[in-house]
C-alpha cells in the first residue's frame, strides 16, 4: 500500500491534540491515491551489514545483469580484523537485484575510507570502476575490476597534503575522470589509460575562499566531459548565496570552461538533527543519454535558510545553452527538498529522484518526515511520469515510521538503469545526521 505524501500544516484550527491527530489520519487516507502513482517498485529492502551504520551508497549496473553497491560501513566489518572505521564495502548482485552476495571490504586499510563512487564503463558495459578517499581523506583511490567485482586493481588519482572531499567519478572507455576539492579549489584528475595514471588541473583558478563541492559528472558519446559543482562561502554560510556551476572540457581535461547554471539562497539550518549548516544545501546531479543530451537536477532556494525546491534542465548543445529550469516536485512550496539523483539511458530516457519532507509524523504533527521520490521521462524531460514514492514502512526501526523516515542518512544516494531497462535506487535513512542509520534499496519501472 502506498501512503499519501501531501504535506499537512498543523495549527490552532485543528483543536485539541486528539482531534488534530484524527484529522491528520483521515486526510492521510483520503488523498493517498490522488497524490501518487501506483508504485511498480518493490518494497524497500535493507542492504549491507546488519551491525553498525551504513550510509552514502553509490550504485552501478552493467550490461550482463550485475549490480554493484559501494558504501561506507561504520562499525565492525565481519571477517576483517584490519578494517578501520569507516571501511568501504562492496555488494554485488548477479541477477539484476533479485539476490545479493554478502558484503565484503573492497580494500582493507589502516585508516578510514570515505565518499565511495562506483560506475560501469558505458562503452563495454562491463568494466567496473570505483573510487573513494582514504589516508585521512588525503588520498583518492581508483579501483578497476574486469571480472564483475571479484578482483580489483588499484591506483591513486591524488596523494596530497590536504584533505579532499567527495571525489566524483565518471568513465568512458579508457578515459577516467575524478573531480574533487581542496576547500575552495576544485580539481579534476584525468586518466587516459584506464585509470593507471592521472594528471590533475584546477578548474576554478579564480575561486573565492570557501568550499567547492562536486555534485555530478558525465561524459557524452563525443568524449566531452562535464562536472557540476557548487561553491559555498567560507564565512557566513547561513547568509551567503550558493553558486551552482557546470564545467566542460573538450580536450581530455586539459582546459575547462565554466558557466553559472543557477544561484541558490543560503542553505537551511539543520542543527536539530545534529548536522552542520550546508548539509541540506544546494547540490547538482548530471547525466547524459546515448544521443549526447545533457540533464541536470539540482536543489535551490530563494530565501536564506528557507526551503529549497528540485529543478531540472536539459541541454542539446553540449552545455552551451540550457532549457528553462522546471520544478519537478508537486509538493507544497514550504516543503524542504534535497539530495538530487539522476540516471539516463537511450535517447530521451532520463530518470530522477530526490528526498523531501512533505509528510508530517502522525503522532507529532509539527515534526516532518522524509521520503525518497522518483519520476521518469522518455522525451528528455518534456513530460514526466506521475510521482512515485520509493521509500516506505519498515518494521523494527524506530527512525522509519508509516509516513516516512526521520532524516536523510548521508549526503547523497544513487540511481542506476540495468540491462533490462529497470531502475534501481539505493539511499540512506536514519534518526538524525549522526546515528543510527542504514541503506535501503528498491527496483522497478
Amino acid at each position: 500500500m502506498v501512503f499519501s505524501t501531501s504535506r499537512f500544516q498543523a495549527g490552532p484550527s485543528f483543536g485539541p491534540r486528539s482531534a488534530r491527530k484524527l484529522a491528520l489520519v483521515v486526510l492521510f487516507a483520503l488523498i493517498t491515491t490522488a497524490a501518487l502513482a501506483d508504485s511498480e517498485f518493490t518494497a524497500q529492502r535493507r542492504l549491507g551489514y546488519r551491525t553498525g551504520d551504513q550510509w552514502e551508497p553509490a550504485i552501478a549496473a552493467d550490461g550482463r545483469g550485475h549490480l554493484y553497491v559501494l558504501y561506507p560501513q561504520y562499525g565492525d566489518v565481519p571477517d576483517c580484523a584490519s578494517c578501520k572505521v569507516p571501511s568501504v564495502a562492496l555488494l554485488v548482485s548477479n541477477d539484476n537485484g533479485l539476490t545479493w552476495e554478502p558484503s565484503k571490504a573492497i580494500l582493507p586499510f589502516s585508516t578510514g575510507q570515505f565518499d565511495p563512487q562506483i560506475v560501469v564503463d558505458p562503452v563495454d558495459r562491463q568494466t567496473v570502476y570505483a573510487s573513494w578517499l582514504q589516508n585521512n581523506r588525503r588520498d583518492i583511490v581508483v579501483a578497476r575490476s574486469l571480472d564483475f567485482g571479484r578482483t580489483w586493481s588499484f591506483a591513486w588519482a591524488e596523494r596530497g597534503p590536504e584533505d579532499a572531499d567527495r571525489p566524483l567519478l565518471t568513465v568512458r572507455g579508457a578515459d577516467v575522470y575524478i573531480g574533487f576539492n581542496h576547500d575552495e579549489k576544485f580539481f579534476v584528475a584525468a586518466s587516459h589509460d584506464a585509470g593507471q595514471t592521472f594528471r590533475k588541473v584546477q578548474v576554478n583558478p579564480n575561486a573565492e575562499p570557501g568550499s567547492s563541492l562536486a555534485g555530478g559528472a558525465t561524459i557524452d558519446p563525443a568524449g566531452n566531459v562535464y562536472f557540476g559543482w557548487t561553491a559555498y562561502a567560507r564565512h557566513e554560510i547561513a547568509a551567503r548565496p550558493v553558486g551552482i556551476y557546470l564545467s566542460r572540457s573538450a580536450d581530455g581535461g586539459r582546459t575547462w570552461s565554466t558557466a553559472l547554471l543557477d544561484v541558490s539562497s543560503a542553505p537551511p539550518e539543520c542543527g536539530a538533527q545534529n548536522c552542520e549548516t550546508g548539509y541540506l544545501g544546494a547540490q547538482i546531479a548530471l547525466a547524459s543519454d546515448a544521443a549526447g543530451a545533457l540533464y541536470a537536477l539540482w536543489n535551490a532556494g530563494t530565501t536564506n535558510g528557507g526551503p529549497e525546491r528540485i529543478y531540472f534542465s536539459s541541454s542539446t548543445t553540449g552545455g552551451a545553452s540550457w532549457s528553462q529550469r522546471v520544478n519537478v516536485s508537486n509538493a507544497d512550496a514550504r516543503v524542504e527538498h534535497a539530495f538530487p539523483a539522476i540516471a539516463a539511458g537511450a535517447s530521451g530516457d532520463v530518470r530522477i529522484a530526490w528526498m523531501d519532507a512533505r509528510v508530517f509524523d502522525e503522532d507529532h504533527p509539527n515534526r516532518p518526515l522524509w521520503n525518497t521520490f522518483y519520476r521518469s521521462s522518455t522525451n528528455g524531460g518534456a513530460t514526466w511520469s506521475e510521482l512515485t514514492r520509493l521509500s516506505g514502512p519498515a518494521p523494527g526501526y524506530d527512525y522509519i515510521l508509516r509516513g516516512g523516515f526521520r532524516f536523510p542518512f548521508g549526503d547523497y544516494f544513487g540511481l542506476a538503469i540495468d540491462s533490462e531497462g529497470a531502475t534501481h535506487a539505493v539511499w540512506g535513512e536514519g534518526r538524525d545526521y549522526k546515528s543510527p542509520g542504514s541503506i535501503w534499496y528498491t527496483h522497478g519501472r
